[in-house]
């Protein structure tokens, strides 16, 4: 049977011992539920950079964002981010999609119209329904439904005209030319209405029809674009970073725990050590998980940085705790001495976290393109700071006053150089020391 003593009992019923085992928890639930989103760089997949011929205004930022969004997953594209970068440019993110598959469906302005002897009878924005496509052989048909009034005014331009070719224009491109049914041209509108047409194969033919549906079904991006640039990493590329990544973390991790004993030569340093920095982790990851954040390259790194800087602190607080500790008031010293600590953490913490808001700055603003590429470092890097400043370092601090408190440095066993070197009297001074030492000599003569 395990026992707990009352410094390990006093330890765990500390506030923020308990606030860090429960934060723990909810990370690891969180990872378990949600998962964690990887990044094209490891998961691998496609980022397409899209340039819009003009600045545009936050409304039409969206709009743009929301078109895109919508067209990529009405073309059967699930695992899909639009995002904004600046205010013209557009990033968009696909996971296990090659870029040339999307790459038209993307840029396509999508600006439909319907002309009946060159008078307009419909446009895109008439259009409230799109059902699915169909293919016949090498024929094609889309069919769609128009609001009432958008009917109403196609009746009245097609009144007469039975027989007339029905010109369908998509981006200015004539993709599909019918004629009239005389049905139509009675004057009476009717909301259900189709676009078709024919290819070479099926296939073509296929694919022309999904790409028309993609389109009408989105509607039409209020501006023009163009693909700038486009960033491609094929699955087992990313399968080879994803373990790459894991094996600098392990190798990391057996470099910390190397260094810190080899330092320390005690466990019951050591091990709270090690455990601090598995305990930031966990919680980094565990943020990620609750917000969806990707984890790509650059986030990898900002972890291995942030657990490399709460060693150092760690072993700052250490050194700091253990350096002129008096046994006499050994409860006050420590404490004075963690206060101390906890100035340096934070001065260094602070410039760290000034060191790396730019950086994260030009990525949310800009885009992860270019320098904004490495925004996954800075988050992870001050997240990782703050939590260690805010709930880790505190719980590392409470460990050392309850328990080195208790503990004198020989148990400890810092250093065995330490034992062998005599005590001072601090209570007399050299010269005294001296005088006494030469009177002993006297005696032994």
């Amino acid at each position: 049977m395990v026992t707990i003593n009352q410094a390990t009992k006093q330890f765990l019923k500390r506030p923020r011992t308990i606030l860090l085992i429960v934060l723990l928890l909810i990370s690891v639930i969180s990872i378990g539920i949600f998962g964690l989103q990887e990044g094209l760089d490891l998961a691998g997949g496609s980022m397409i950079q899209l340039h819009l011929e003009e600045p545009v205004d936050q409304d039409t930022m969206n709009t743009v964002t929301a078109v895109l969004d919508k067209r990529l997953n009405a073309f059967g594209i699930s695992d899909v981010q639009v995002r904004q970068s600046g205010s013209q440019d557009v990033i968009v993110e696909i996971a296990g999609v090659q870029p040339e598959e999307v790459e038209r469906i993307i840029s396509t302005p999508g600006k439909f119209e319907a002309k009946i002897n060159n008078k307009t009878a419909l446009t895109g924005a008439d259009i409230t329904t799109v059902s699915a496509a169909e293919v016949t052989g090498t024929r094609w048909k889309v069919p769609f439904s128009v609001s009432t009034e958008a009917a109403n005014k196609f009746a009245e331009v097609a009144k007469g005209q039975a027989g007339a070719e029905v010109q369908m224009y998509l981006d200015d491109k004539l993709i599909s030319s019918p004629q009239l049914d005389a049905g139509l041209a009675n004057g009476v509108g009717s909301t259900d209405i189709e676009v078709s047409g024919g290819e070479q194969t099926k296939e073509q033919a296929q694919t022309q029809a999904n790409e028309i549906h993609t389109v009408l079904e989105s509607g039409a991006l209020p501006v023009k674009l163009s693909i700038s640039g486009v960033n491609s990493v094929s699955a087992e590329l990313g399968s080879q970073f994803e373990t790459g990544s894991l094996i600098a973390g392990l190798l990391a991790l057996i470099a910390i725990v190397i260094i810190v004993s080899l330092k320390y030569k005690s466990p019951s340093l050591v091990l709270p050590i090690v455990v601090t920095s598995l305990s930031e982790l966990v919680l980094i990851l565990g943020f990620a998980s609750l917000i969806h954040w990707n984890l790509d390259l650059s986030a990898i790194a900002g972890m291995i940085a942030t657990i490399g800087t709460g060693v150092d602190d760690q072993i700052v607080m250490t050194d700091e705790v253990l350096a002129r500790r008096d046994k006499s008031n050994r409860k006050n010293i420590v404490k004075t001495r963690i206060k101390d600590a906890f100035f340096i953490v934070y001065a260094s913490a602070g410039t760290l976290i000034a060191a790396m808001l730019p950086l994260a700055y030009i990525g949310f603003a800009r885009g992860a393109t270019g320098i904004g590429m490495l925004t996954g470092f800075a988050v992870t890097t001050v997240v990782g700071v703050l939590i260690g400043i805010f709930i880790t370092r505190p719980v590392f601090a409470d460990y050392m006053e309850t328990f080195l408190v208790r503990n004198p440095r020989e148990e400890i066993n810092i250093s065995k150089s330490s034992e062998s070197k005599p005590k001072k009297n601090k209570k007399k001074g050299r010269k005294t020391i001296a005088r006494e030492e030469a009177e002993k000599a006297k005696k032994r003569r």
